[in-house]
C-alpha cells in the first residue's frame, strides 16, 4: 500500500501491518510475523493488550481531550503512580520522548540562568540520540541525524561516552555547564552500556559541580530494562529523567519528571502542550503503568532478557563475525564486524521482525509479555541468519 500524498521520510515501506496480538503482528497479505521490536521499544505490554484497549475504550467514550486549564483525574493518578514508581516528586506530561527531552533541556536553561550563567550549557554524550527536534537533534551525537538541519541550537558540549575522567577536564574548560544529559544505554548508537558504576559516579560529579544529572530513559524506562527506570539498577536519584515509548503502549506521551530542587523550576507560563497529559492518553498510560507493576513485568524483563542473551551467546559462540552481544533485559545489541542492513529485511522473509541501528549492530526490543517459546523462536530464526551472513 503506497501514496504519493506522504512525505518519503521513512523510505520504502517493508509490509502493511493490519493487525496485532500479544508478540505477534499481521500484515495484509495474511503473513505473521514474530516482533522482535516492540514498534522500537513501544509496546512493551505486546500489541492489543486487554488492559490498555479496555482503557482506551472507556475512556473514548467519555473525554478524550480537554485542556490543561483544567484538572484531568487520569493525569493526576498517573503522576502520582509514576512519581511512586520513580521516586521523583513532579511531572509535566507531553506527546513524545523528544518532547519531554525539550523539556529537561529547557528546564536545564532555567537552571543555569538561576545560577547567574548567560549561556546555559549541557553536556551531552558522543553517539547519543536524544530527538529530532532542532534542540533534541542539535544535542544528539549523530551527524546523519543534524546533517541538512543547521545551524544547530547552541548551548551544547559534548563528552565520550562512559568516560568520567574526560569530565574534570571538560568542566575545567567550559564554566557554562549547567547539567549533563545522558542515555544509560545508547539505544540508537548501538546498545552501548555503560559500566555499572557510571551513573553512580555521574551523580557524584554533579552534585560537586551543581549540575543537574538528567537521564533520557526514553528507551530504557518502562520496564524494559529489569527496573521501571534503569537508574534504579544503580540506586541514584537523578535530578530529571524522561521517558516515553512504552509509557503509552502505542498511545503517544511523554513525561519529564524532576526531583528535589529541579521541580521546582518550572512555573506557570514556562511551558505548555495542548495535547500533553489529556484523558485518552493518561489513560493509556495508566493501565500500562498499572499491568507493568500487576504484571511483575520488570522481573519478566529480566529473565527474558537472560534467556535470550544465553540463547544467542550460545548459538553464536564461534562465529568469527559476532564482536559481541550485550544488553540489559529486553534490550539486546547483537554486533557484527560490518553493516548488516540487510538482516532486516532478511529476518522479515523468515516472519522476524527486528532491527538494524548503528549499521552493524542488531538490535532486539521484544515485549515483555514474550513467552519463553517465542523467545528460542527469535533465537531459532535470527541466529542462522546471523552465521551465514555476508559483507551489505
Amino acid at each position: 500500500m503506497t501514496t504519493k500524498a506522504l512525505m518519503n521520510t521513512y523510505g520504502t515501506k517493508a509490509a502493511t501491518l493490519v493487525k496485532g496480538e500479544g508478540a505477534w503482528l499481521w500484515d495484509a497479505k495474511g503473513n505473521k510475523y514474530l516482533d522482535a521490536l516492540s514498534g522500537i521499544a513501544v509496546c512493551g505490554l505486546g500489541h492489543s493488550h486487554p488492559a490498555i484497549a479496555k482503557a482506551v475504550t472507556e475512556q473514548a467514550s467519555v473525554l478524550t481531550h480537554c485542556s490543561n486549564f483544567f484538572a484531568i483525574p487520569n493525569q493526576v493518578a498517573l503522576a502520582d503512580k509514576l512519581c511512586a514508581a520513580s521516586g521523583m516528586d513532579k511531572v509535566f506530561f507531553g506527546n513524545s520522548g523528544a518532547e519531554a527531552n525539550e523539556a529537561a533541556i529547557k528546564m536545564a536553561r532555567l537552571h543555569g540562568h538561576k545560577k547567574g550563567i548567560k549561556l546555559p550549557t549541557v553536556l551531552v554524550m558522543d553517539n547519543a540520540f536524544h530527538g529530532r527536534t532542532l534542540a533534541t537533534l542539535s544535542a544528539s551525537g549523530s551527524r546523519k541525524v543534524q546533517a541538512g538541519f543547521e545551524p544547530l541550537v547552541r548551548g551544547f558540549a559534548r563528552a565520550p561516552f562512559d568516560d568520567i575522567k574526560s569530565l574534570e577536564t571538560i568542566a575545567e574548560n567550559n564554566p557554562n555547564i549547567c547539567a549533563l544529559f545522558v542515555e544509560p544505554i545508547q539505544g540508537e548508537g548501538g546498545i552501548r552500556v555503560a559500566a555499572d558504576s557510571y551513573l553512580q559516579e555521574l551523580r557524584k560529579f554533579c552534585t560537586e559541580k551543581g549540575w543537574l544529572l538528567m537521564l533520557d530513559e526514553v528507551q530504557t524506562g518502562n520496564g524494559r530494562t529489569g527496573k521501571y527506570f534503569y537508574y534504579q539498577h544503580s540506586g541514584i536519584v537523578p535530578d530529571v529523567v524522561t521517558t516515553s515509548k512504552g509509557l503509552g503502549n502505542g498511545v503517544p506521551i511523554g513525561a519529564c519528571l524532576a526531583h528535589g530542587e529541579a521541580a521546582e523550576l518550572m512555573q506557570p507560563g514556562n511551558h505548555g502542550s495542548t495535547f500533553g497529559g489529556n484523558p485518552l492518553a493518561c489513560a493509556a498510560a495508566l493501565a500500562a503503568v498499572t499491568t507493568i507493576e500487576e504484571e511483575n513485568l520488570c522481573e519478566r524483563a529480566t529473565v527474558l532478557g537472560d534467556r535470550l542473551m544465553a540463547g544467542f551467546k550460545a548459538a553464536l559462540a564461534d562465529v568469527p563475525h559476532v564482536k559481541e552481544i550485550r544488553g540489559k533485559g529486553c534490550m539486546i545489541g547483537i554486533e557484527i564486524d560490518k553493516p548488516c542492513k540487510s538482516l532486516f529485511p532478511a529476518a522479515m522473509a523468515k516472519g522476524l521482525i527486528i532491527n538494524v541501528t548503528a549499521d552493524s549492530v542488531i538490535r532486539l526490543l521484544p515485549p515483555m509479555v514474550m513467552s519463553d517459546a517465542e523467545a528460542d523462536q527469535v533465537v531459532a530464526i535470527l541466529a542462522p541468519l546471523i552465521k551465514d551472513f555476508q559483507q551489505d
